[in-house]
């Protein structure tokens, strides 16, 4: 029996590949954890890995349920409120309430920003 069977198989890689867009970058899952440990903390590259499966699969699930809300609905984009709509529709309601408060910010500022933009460029004109 050959040991190396699959060794340098091409589907093998793609799969990979796959995996590995459907997760976080774990330098990023990393960083956030690392925020939240005394600064002599050391985090193994198990704790990262096993950390980016879990927030990645978190992500989905969410995502999933706000995309079928969409789906009934008739509509193609899933958008902050949907999110925050899944969160609450699958339990997580503590975590519905900051992220809305951090979305109506959010949007306070991109409103801010859009006048300010239109204001600089009518002063150009002017």
């Amino acid at each position: 029996m050959d040991d190396n069977v699959g060794a340098n198989d091409p589907n093998e890689d793609n799969n990979n590949n796959k995996e590995q867009e459907r997760l976080l970058p774990i330098a990023n899952v990393g960083r956030i954890m690392k925020q939240s440990l005394p600064p002599n903390a050391k985090i193994s590259k198990e704790a990262k890995e096993t950390m980016q499966e879990c927030v990645s699969e978190f992500i989905s699930f969410v995502t999933s349920e706000a995309s079928d809300k969409c789906r009934k609905e008739r509509r193609k984009t899933v958008n902050g409120d949907d999110f925050c709509w899944a969160l609450e529709a699958l339990g997580f309601d503590d975590y519905s309430g900051p992220i809305r408060r951090y979305l109506h910010r959010y949007r306070e500022l991109e409103v801010e920003r859009a006048n300010q933009d239109r204001v600089r460029d009518n002063e150009r004109e002017a």
